[in-house]
């Protein structure tokens, strides 16, 4: 039997679109510039501090939210140390470093879906659209599933394709999937998952951005 569920308090489209296309213009400058600092001037240390240390603010920022004392020790750490080594010079391959740190991301996003597929758990897709539909039907739960471990093999392929691309492309050629086609290739999964959802299942519920946006952030508070 389909579930019905009260609907979340709907934000306003019109408010959500704009900030939508400002974060996306914002993801792809800051994506041009990463390309151009890490052919141009991969070693400097204020170059290593703009391409490094959005992570490890997003990182900080997430630990500091949750309370979780040992990683935001070992993220003051991390970044003592590293900042320590850049500016000694005493990195002999910078360009490894910014390949760990790509392969860092797309693992813990990948175990962050993998793992709520584990028996006896709920996908995390799954999770986000209970939220949204006011109407959750088998069907839904079945794609929302199966939608989940779709990314999650999607990052693990996108790891292998980074180190794949590391010993045998040259470097300009990494920078470029790196920094440019990596957010260009989940916006393209987001929007086709879209326009496949749409036309192949018809009869689920459309949802707005802003509903998703909100569900988003009601997860990340716990509520």
């Amino acid at each position: 039997m389909p579930s019905s569920r009260p609907a979340a308090a709907p934000l306003a489209s019109g408010t959500a679109v704009p900030w939508a296309l400002l974060a996306v213009a914002g993801v792809a400058a800051y994506a041009l510039v990463s390309h151009a600092l890490m052919l141009h001037a991969p070693e400097r240390p204020w170059a290593v501090a703009m391409l490094l240390g959005p992570l490890w603010a997003v990182a900080t920022a997430g630990a500091w939210r949750r309370h979780q004392h040992g990683l935001l020790v070992a993220m003051a750490v991390a970044a003592a140390a590293t900042a320590t080594v850049v500016v000694r010079g005493g990195i002999g391959n910078i360009q490894l470093l910014y390949v760990v740190q790509h392969s860092a991301i797309h693992a813990a996003l990948a175990w962050a879906f993998a793992a709520t597929l584990r028996q006896g758990g709920t996908p995390l897709i799954t999770v986000m659209a209970e939220r949204v539909h006011r109407v959750f039907t088998p069907a839904l739960r079945e794609y929302t599933g199966a939608l989940t471990r779709l990314w999650a093999a999607y990052f693990l392929a996108m790891i292998a394709l980074s180190w794949l691309l590391y010993a045998l492309a040259p470097w300009s050629w990494w920078s470029l999937f790196g920094n440019v086609l990596t957010p260009a290739a989940a916006l393209a999964l987001f929007a086709g998952e879209h326009l496949w959802r749409r036309w192949r299942h018809p009869e689920f519920e459309p949802v707005t951005l802003a509903r998703v946006a909100q569900a988003w952030r009601e997860r990340r508070h716990g509520r």
